[in-house]
């Protein structure tokens, strides 16, 4: 039977150098008073010292503070962290890049699809995500710094030829202990997750600790007589959880990053309500960063089903409800979240008015299986082959995420972002751009140090793919980088060729001009004009 314990009991169940698995998306289905506990205990006796975390997303709150995984960064605690994205905790990425904590980042997909692995006594999980890039052993194995490099081990490994093809198998680290959260709980520790905006893997989580011999925690917010739950709403059943702790402040239990108290509850994001998005959205005032996103959005058909990456792509939404496009498309997330309309910033993740929910794990074979239609991802850093680096940028370490399983599978790749970085200013006006100040640092250069992209792998099954920014469009095939598009208002020479250390080719007649309509308050249609043999055209819902 599960017991119901406190935050502070919980804390006294793990040990010295136990791994303790999580499964989170930033704040989503973060048990924040087990984690609080256990870094009081810590404070207070110096145990458990030399922890291991696990976590396929992120866990933090974007702020140098001591939630999220922040907590634990204190020395002697932490020893290692093992996930695929650090920016959403600041604490951690400084630990790691200053050598004071082993870091190691691996794709997301694969770490999810591990604890699948892990849950059916399988040692680890083979994949093709990842090959080629850091996380390749041949290119570093995932090891994010010089005292991982030193003092880790390897926990993946080149597999050359398994039935004529080459792998990445990646390995479980063992784990010992799972910090679950739920929304309620029933005496037999059957476990509800109905107040979760996102569906996370925390079944396959409890199962994958359960086969390796570990205890599974979760915090709840009320805890229910038997029967007491819909066997419906049941998440993780009460046969893989040991132990449930029910928070004492249930009023501050996070929703989201953004969301930190009950009274930010947003009923949206969990299906409980629909908004009327058409009455309270706000439209993008006319700058580079809108350019980009019509652009962009240019390369989504009717019908289409798209990612939306963190940062620039989240503004593609924006444009196709301008544009009464919104229901015409089918709006996923890397979280699992379906339709809707992705929420933004510190929401990422969440959908307002959502259509279905999938559990994280499993959706990632969604991608894997080469389902997605377009994906759309930020423009970090190019090198002259048209490879990626999204992870380590500008001596941070900030991680990858789903980006590595997504971008190889998706039938179409759009990388968007402007053409330089940090100070860039501009100015949109009257069908042209003009760039005011440029960026102080290239994004197109001829080497980048950490790869997590690597266009080779694309392009064995694809054509090409695009760099869409404010002044010109990219075409990357396996003949090169072509300057396929200007913006009006562009010199090619001084703000495109001299701003980037790789080689463009100039197709026959030079690059086309990009359409002015883009750069014009009014005007603007997903499908441009092409004339009386225009044939293309979007057919928005009713």
């Amino acid at each position: 039977m599960t017991r119901v314990i406190t935050a502070q009991q919980a804390a006294g169940m793990i040990h010295d150098g136990d791994v303790v698995v999580f499964a989170p998306d930033s704040l989503v289905g973060f048990p924040n008073e087990i984690v609080a506990a256990v870094r009081q205990r810590f404070l207070k006796e110096g145990h458990p010292a030399d922890i291991t975390t696990l976590r396929a997303a992120g866990m933090g709150t974007f702020a140098e503070d001591e939630f999220g995984e922040g907590a634990w960064c204190i020395p002697g605690m932490l020893k290692r962290s093992i996930s695929s994205y650090l920016a959403v905790c600041p604490i951690l990425g400084k630990c790691v890049a200053e050598d004071k904590v082993q870091g190691y980042m691996f794709p997301m997909g694969p770490i999810l699809q591990l604890f699948q692995a892990a849950a059916r006594g399988m040692p680890g999980v083979l994949s093709k995500i990842g090959l080629g890039t850091f996380m390749d052993p041949r290119y570093g194995g995932g090891k994010c710094n010089e005292l991982t490099e030193k003092e880790g081990e390897d926990l993946v490994e080149y597999i050359p030829d398994f039935r004529g093809e080459e792998y990445l198998f990646y390995r479980s680290p063992g784990m010992n202990v799972a910090l679950l959260r739920g929304t309620k709980a029933d005496k037999h520790g059957n476990v509800s997750t109905e107040k979760e905006p996102i569906d996370t893997e925390m079944l396959a989580v409890a199962q994958a600790v359960k086969s390796s011999g570990g205890i599974v925690i979760c915090q709840v917010e009320e805890i229910t007589e038997v029967y007491g739950l819909h066997p419906r709403m049941v998440k993780v059943p009460g046969i893989y959880i040991d132990y449930i702790v029910r928070a004492e402040h249930p009023e501050d239990v996070p929703q989201t990053t953004g969301r930190w108290h009950s009274a930010d509850y947003n009923y949206s994001f969990t299906g409980d309500e629909k908004v009327d998005l058409a009455q309270s959205k706000n439209t993008m005032m006319l700058d580079h960063k809108k350019v980009i996103a019509r652009r962009a959005a240019r390369e989504i058909h009717a019908g289409d089903r798209v990612n939306f990456g963190i940062g620039m792509p989240q503004n593609i939404p924006s444009i196709l409800e301008e544009c009464g496009a919104g229901d015409s498309v089918t709006m996923i997330s890397e979280t699992g979240v379906i339709g809707g309309i992705p929420a933004a910033g510190r929401d990422f993740g969440c959908h307002w008015n959502p259509e279905a929910f999938c559990d994280h794990g499993v959706h990632f074979s969604y991608f894997d299986g080469g389902n997605l239609d377009v994906g759309f991802f930020g423009l970090s850093e190019v090198d002259r082959d048209g490879n990626m680096n999204t992870s380590h940028l500008n001596g941070k370490i900030s991680g990858i995420g789903g980006f590595t399983d997504i971008s190889t599978t998706s039938k179409k790749v759009i990388f968007m972002g402007t053409f330089t970085a940090s100070g860039l200013k501009t100015e949109v006006a009257d069908g042209k751009i003009r760039i005011l100040q440029e960026g102080r640092y290239k994004k197109f250069i001829d080497h980048c140090a950490k790869i997590s992209f690597v266009a080779s792998e694309y392009l064995k099954n694809h054509d090409s793919f695009l760099f869409i920014t404010e002044r010109c469009v990219i075409r990357c095939t396996k003949d090169g980088l072509t300057l396929e598009e200007v913006a009006p208002g562009i010199d090619i020479r001084t703000q495109i060729l001299d701003q980037c250390d790789v080689k463009l080719l100039i197709p026959e007649g030079g690059p086309a001009e990009m359409d002015a309509s883009i750069f014009t308050e009014d005007g603007f249609r997903l499908v441009p004009d092409s004339g009386p043999e225009e044939t293309e055209e979007w057919e928005p819902a009713a």
